[in-house]
């Protein structure tokens, strides 16, 4: 039975957003979620204690080494704010990791460099094997699922966590927020080490280099996983959940302390988001700003009349001289690409992948992510936000 149309109340999340619910008054189950999460991780004079225990934490960690923190960059906003507040504001020491998969704007690796550089950061670049990068991103055009970006946000985990491991370090900060981003559904960007695998057995070409500790390449399973929360006792921090970051302030102090200049869009640090979003929306019915305006609407820096005007139009991340950019360098002809492109949608749910596991580590995955041995946002994620 075909469900009918509804839009929240509250944000602009609607019937296209796969496992949406909506309460008596009309809000939908991902405002519930945020709700929760903004109690869970308060703001004001409890949000400034936790980030200085953080803080704390991380140098007493950090006694006598080089570096007490991985931060990962990536040229955008939310990164380069990270990076500034974790040296000016806490006087941390971070070795700053920047992922590189061939798909970087020209605009934000110019960011990065002159942030690290004014920051006195030294900045550790991992550049991914780019037969298995461009292999990946085929494989998952092929596998025809709306997670297209899978090596990529398997790869920024693996750099930063090989990294972290070669260097002794125990923190690693990323610069994400719930309040500003929101949470993906989980259908449309699920993150999955066997699914990766078997996504790229089943279309991939090029054998994936094995994984080492301090090299892990796109290997980020359950075991390796373990290794790194476990025997290496590396934990993820994401320091924006407990600071008042309103995102329409940031540019100013960006471009004053950074000389930092914006990409051209929210993510348009990674050119391939140009694909992701055309895809999305033409293939898919997906339009990401939905979870992304819908955070900004609920935490009070976006009138919804403002968001449900901009979701009208299609997105500007959309260039198509960026699109077939991108399609020339993955090797294929437009013709190639758009025969790929033209298989029926399938889902995660369509491969091998741990999440029948993973729902059975629900109360471990739940103490894991509030010890921040792995993600703070992972538990609400894989439980909270869709089917």
């Amino acid at each position: 039975m075909t469900q009918l149309y509804q839009q929240c109340t509250r944000c602009i999340m609607d019937t296209t957003v796969p496992g949406i619910r909506f309460d008596k008054r009309g809000e939908c189950n991902f405002c519930a979620v945020h709700d929760h999460m903004d109690r869970a991780f308060p703001l004001g004079e409890a949000g400034r204690r936790k980030v200085q225990e953080i803080a704390a934490d991380i140098k007493q960690l950090g006694k006598g080494k080089k570096y007490d923190c991985v931060l990962g960059v990536s040229g955008g906003r939310d990164s380069s704010f990270t990076l500034w507040y974790c040296v000016v504001k806490l006087g941390l020491r971070p070795l700053a990791v920047h992922f590189n998969d061939g798909f970087g704007n020209p605009v934000a690796g110019e960011n990065m460099i002159k942030a690290c550089r004014k920051l006195g950061v030294e900045m550790r670049t991992i550049t991914s094997d780019w037969r298995e990068s461009k292999d990946l991103k085929i494989a998952f055009l092929k596998a025809s699922t709306p997670d297209m970006e899978e090596g990529t946000d398997v790869g920024i985990a693996t750099a930063l966590y090989g990294v972290a491991a070669k260097e002794g370090i125990q923190r690693i900060i990323i610069g994400q927020s719930f309040r500003t981003e929101g949470i993906a559904p989980l259908t449309w960007n699920y993150l999955d080490g066997k699914y990766l695998k078997a996504v790229h057995q089943q279309f991939g070409t090029v054998p994936l280099r094995p994984w080492k500790a301090e090299d892990p390449g796109f290997h980020l399973d359950i075991p390796q996983m373990f290794y790194y929360a476990f025997v290496r006792r590396i934990k993820t921090v994401t320091l924006l959940y407990h600071i008042d970051y309103v995102r329409a302030d940031v540019d100013e102090l960006l471009e004053r302390e950074l000389d930092w200049v914006n990409p051209g869009a929210h993510y348009f640090d990674d050119l391939y988001q140009s694909v992701i979003y055309y895809l999305n929306r033409t293939k898919f019915n997906i339009d990401r700003r939905l979870f992304n305006y819908s955070a900004l609407v609920r935490s009070g820096q976006m009138p919804r009349e403002t968001a449900l005007e901009r979701v009208s139009h299609v997105n500007k991340i959309e260039d198509e001289k960026v699109i077939a950019l991108c399609i020339k360098r993955l090797g294929l002809t437009r013709e190639e690409f758009e025969q790929i492109v033209a298989t029926p949608p399938k889902t995660f749910r369509d491969y091998p992948n741990n999440y029948s596991l993973i729902r059975r580590l629900r109360w471990p995955i739940k103490v894991l992510s509030r010890m921040n041995l792995i993600p703070e946002s992972a538990y609400d994620k894989y439980f909270n936000c869709g089917t």
